[in-house]
């Protein structure tokens, strides 16, 4: 996901919004959002969507002009992330132009992880159970988020199977389809 972000990135001039970059990065900031999110990290919670969606509003304020789009990656995981997210862009007078899903075997999407463990010093990406866990509960919230953008016909999945350049000319075609 990661990689294939980096590269739509560079061809298409966008901004990759991560959103646990932006949390990380608003931290190390101690910004006022950063601080309100200590707040609820220190505890061991979630982080609310209300401050996350301010911190992607920042982002896009900073940016607006300076990128011909954005990718948001780890963003939106439920609906009612979409729709608060909807509503942000809307009030910016624009839009979600279309949601990529790359569609992964949850086989794949552990020997993937397990192999990123090697070097990314991550101890939840050395453990296949909570690796498989992760998963589970990404299908479980995604799902909605998909189901909602579908309504809207801004869904496309897009086998995430192949070699890189593979699966990257299949994004770029399904980007370009929208032209």
């Amino acid at each position: 996901k990661g990689t294939q972000a980096q590269y739509l990135v560079e061809k298409y001039e966008l901004l990759h919004i991560s959103t646990g970059d932006l949390l990380r990065s608003e931290l190390k900031a101690a910004t006022p959002l950063g601080l309100e999110a200590k707040k609820y990290i220190d505890k061991g919670e979630l982080v609310p969507d209300e401050v996350v969606i301010g911190m992607i509003s920042s982002q896009l304020d900073q940016n607006i002009g300076k990128v011909k789009g954005f990718i948001f990656d780890g963003f939106p995981r439920t609906k009612a992330q979409a729709e608060a997210l909807d509503k942000l862009l809307d009030f910016k007078n624009t839009a979600i132009t279309q949601v990529l899903a790359l569609d992964v075997p949850e086989e794949e999407v552990v020997a993937r992880i397990m192999n990123r463990g090697l070097t990314s010093g991550r101890s939840d990406d050395n453990n296949q159970e909570i690796i498989k866990n992760r998963f589970s509960v990404y299908l479980n919230e995604t799902t909605a988020v998909a189901e909602h953008y579908k309504e809207f016909d801004k869904y496309s999945s897009i086998p995430g199977i192949g070699t890189i350049e593979e699966v990257f000319k299949s994004l770029t075609e399904a980007i370009e389809a929208l032209s």
